[in-house]
């Protein structure tokens, strides 16, 4: 979920020697900004690029980090290509903890108009989802980013 993380733990376990591939930053690379893509093609499109760079990255990457968007793991598709190659941890947090932690995110098109709103309700129709594919689920609430990460480390990757 937006909000719990991930990108910063994602750095914290580079800096312990982990590889680590962010599909959002590829799709960024490649394709620009997800605010333009979702403003000019629509969340659908932005999916499909998603789901691509999803498989070639679980292809590609047997042994790294892969660290996706919110809405990854709502395609089969890509849950099956990430479980193929590894574990999905799921980095929980409360609605609260998210909406504190994104105030002031203007760059998350999802979120666009009323973050309270926006967040419970991304929430609570993904996070059955969320719970439902992982192999693993952190509760962050209370947790920093290094211990978030030191947890992940004391999963068998």
């Amino acid at each position: 979920m937006m909000g719990c993380g991930k990108t910063t733990v994602a750095a914290l376990l580079e800096k312990y020697g982990y590889t680590v591939v962010d599909t959002d930053s590829v799709i960024v690379e490649r394709y620009g900004s997800i605010a333009d893509l979702f403003a000019k093609r629509g969340e659908e499109y932005f999916r499909e690029i998603e789901t691509r760079i999803t498989a070639e990255i679980a292809k590609n990457y047997s042994d790294a980090v892969i660290s996706t968007g919110g809405g990854c793991v709502l395609r089969k598709e890509n849950v099956k290509n990430l479980k193929a190659g590894g574990k999905i941890i799921y980095l929980r947090a409360r609605a609260e903890t998210l909406i504190k932690r994104l105030q002031g995110d203007a760059s998350r098109p999802l979120l666009q108009g009323g973050l309270e709103e926006r967040v419970n309700g991304i929430l609570n129709a993904r996070a059955a989802v969320y719970e439902r594919v992982a192999d693993h689920i952190i509760d962050t609430d209370e947790l920093t980013a290094l211990q978030v990460a030191e947890k992940i480390r004391e999963i068998n990757l």
